[in-house]
């Protein structure tokens, strides 16, 4: 009877976390660093993936993989990758994002999820969390960040762009 309660227990927790956990990008507004709205559904890649970066301006390792993607940029871009990167700063340091952004002179697409919905509707409890969508389809996800992951995750989208032109 105890190794049943322990079964029913353990299928709930996986049951439960299941439903917690998000297969697509959900139709949310973000906002531009004008303070324009934008809705995820107009970030879709129609010719390629979407990699979306969830980072703060005071994650390190946030800001590290950004600085490596950035670096490859033109390269991804060949790959038919839309990168957009979404603060998850908060109001205590979000008016920090505009001052980084602008020393950094990233090459991709920013967005502030002000009050980290998008953040809260994916289920993402740290960051930098890495997303890959095809379409609105969620493909990939990675939580962290060490040196070298940002050649792994371009490695699978080449992969995902391969299998994707074979099935044309």
């Amino acid at each position: 009877m105890k190794n049943l309660k322990i079964y029913f227990i353990c299928l709930s927790i996986f049951n439960f976390s299941f439903l917690l956990s998000q297969d697509r990008i959900p139709s949310m507004n973000l906002k531009t660093i004008d303070g324009k709205t934008i809705n995820t559904k107009s970030l879709s890649n129609k010719n390629g993936l979407t990699v979306y970066s969830f980072w703060a301006t005071w994650c390190v390792p946030c800001i590290n993989e950004l600085d490596d993607i950035d670096k490859e940029i033109d390269k991804w871009k060949e790959a038919k990758v839309n990168i957009v990167a979404v603060s998850t700063d908060d109001s205590r340091t979000k008016r920090r994002v505009r001052p980084m952004i602008n020393g950094k002179n990233w090459d991709f697409a920013i967005y502030l999820d002000e009050n980290q919905d998008l953040k809260r509707a994916l289920n993402i409890s740290g960051i930098p969390h890495t997303i890959v969508v095809r379409g609105n389809k969620i493909i990939y996800r990675r939580i962290g960040y060490k040196p070298g992951d940002e050649r792994n995750l371009y490695e699978f989208i080449l992969s995902q762009n391969k299998k994707f032109d074979e099935k044309i």
